[in-house]
């Protein structure tokens, strides 16, 4: 999840900013009503600004909306799940392919920080945890040097949040985290040792056992064969 921007522009940016976190954290839940009326007063806002950035979560598929003045938020969706997956499988591995060629010194800086600490998502992760773990696979994507897939990999992590907070209902076992961390290890050493098809494989394995992954065939998704980037 995303750190939250500040300070806010318009009160429209504020109500987004607010709701959106709100969302990706879980705090509102999946199918969850949010009354217009009283999001307002509870954020200290008019509706009309509320409304502005109900509209722009709707258009990231975070929110539906009726005719009415009710919100709800969107559904977790097998279909989705799957689409985040078959896109991660093949994008992330290309990311720290990429990274591995172009990573600079500050690069490597930043990852190494990234990395010092994690610790594999716990079971009901707290907001601070799951900063922690996008900031790692931030690091990596932000070394690939193309912002196009930065930008498109950012959006999906934030999409896929929810799924990871549906897998992590389930008590991850020793061995499922010790196995996590040990990749998160290997995609620093890979990537700082410049070895573009190690790096590659490694997310590969790293995305198809990830917690996208256990949600996605919780909600009855098959497993998805995703191509290898620079394999």
């Amino acid at each position: 999840m995303a750190e939250p921007a500040e300070p806010f522009t318009t009160k429209s940016d504020f109500a987004y900013a607010t709701l959106r976190e709100k969302i990706l954290s879980g705090e509102f839940g999946p199918g969850e009503v949010l009354n217009q009326a009283t999001l307002a007063r509870t954020i200290g806002i008019s509706t009309t600004p509320l409304r502005e950035g109900l509209r722009r979560l709707k258009a990231e598929g975070l929110v539906e909306l009726d005719a009415h003045r009710d919100a709800r938020v969107a559904e977790l969706t097998a279909e989705e799940a799957r689409d985040l997956l078959e896109l991660r499988g093949s994008l992330d591995p290309l990311a720290v392919a990429l990274a591995a060629q172009r990573r600079t010194k500050a690069d490597i800086q930043e990852i190494r920080a990234a990395a010092r600490g994690l610790e594999p998502l716990p079971s009901n992760p707290a907001v601070d945890d799951l900063v922690a773990h996008r900031r790692f696979h931030a690091a990596l994507y932000r070394a690939s040097h193309n912002d196009l897939l930065i930008a498109t990999l950012d959006g999906l992590w934030d999409k896929a949040d929810r799924y990871r907070r549906l897998a992590l209902e389930d008590v991850r076992g020793e061995e499922e985290r010790e196995r996590t961390a040990t990749e998160h290890e290997l995609l620093v050493e890979h990537v700082v040792a410049g070895d573009s098809d190690a790096a590659a494989a490694v997310m590969h394995r790293h995305v198809t056992a990830s917690l996208g992954a256990k949600a996605a065939a919780r909600l009855g998704v098959r497993p998805v064969a995703t191509p290898r980037a620079l394999s």
